[in-house]
């Protein structure tokens, strides 16, 4: 009889392996099974081996990430949907701070990167439809815009969740975003109304 993977041992294995590498520990076969209930062979089994694992956690970051951003709900206002879109990608990674500093380490590959570029695409197409609406210009690249929003929230998420400012300074996203969204053409006042209404990471 066939065995069946649990989920929960591939995640726990993860977790733990970011956690180390986060606290400058050396990450051996050994050393990350260590007080886990599992045995050195899990790694195998899971990953092929610590390269699979090195590759598999970034690709969770990215798989973490793009469900956060599916949540998101799309509403009447995609303006704001960008916003609550920024702050999801924040809560991401509040919420794994490890993982997260693993997920933009090139120096391991990704299992699939096409399902990293996915992520961004979310943002992409918040731009596009507020582009149609009339929010934004019509000579707006949505990619452009798109990667511009995703440094403010990137920028934010390494200096509070992974860096040295604390979470109040999650405050400055409403400015930052009102700024670049109202210099892609949408008004002022309606804009920060949006962000504020979005952004709660």
């Amino acid at each position: 009889m066939v065995r069946m993977k649990d989920p929960a041992v591939r995640s726990l294995l993860i977790d733990r392996a970011a956690r180390m590498l986060a606290a400058r520990q050396p990450v051996t076969l050994r050393s990350l099974v260590a007080g886990t209930g599992v045995s050195t062979m899990a790694v195998y089994t899971y990953f092929g081996g610590m390269d699979g694992l090195w590759t598999a956690m970034r690709q969770e970051g990215f798989t973490r990430l793009a469900a956060r951003l599916a949540a998101v709900a799309p509403s009447k206002d995609p303006v704001r949907d960008l916003a609550a879109l920024g702050a999801a990608y924040l809560s991401n990674a509040m919420a794994g701070p490890d993982l997260y500093r693993v997920m933009f380490d090139a120096g391991f590959e990704l299992e699939n990167a096409a399902a990293a570029d996915d992520t961004l695409h979310f943002l992409v197409r918040a731009v596009e439809r507020a582009t149609a609406t009339g929010r934004f210009r019509d000579d707006i690249d949505p990619l452009a815009l798109a990667i511009q929003s995703w440094t403010i929230g990137h920028g934010l998420a390494s200096l509070v969740a992974t860096g040295p400012l604390p979470h109040q300074a999650l405050a400055h996203g409403v400015p930052l975003l009102t700024a670049l969204f109202t210099s892609a053409g949408d008004d002022p006042e309606q804009c920060r109304r949006s962000v504020e209404r979005g952004w709660r990471p």
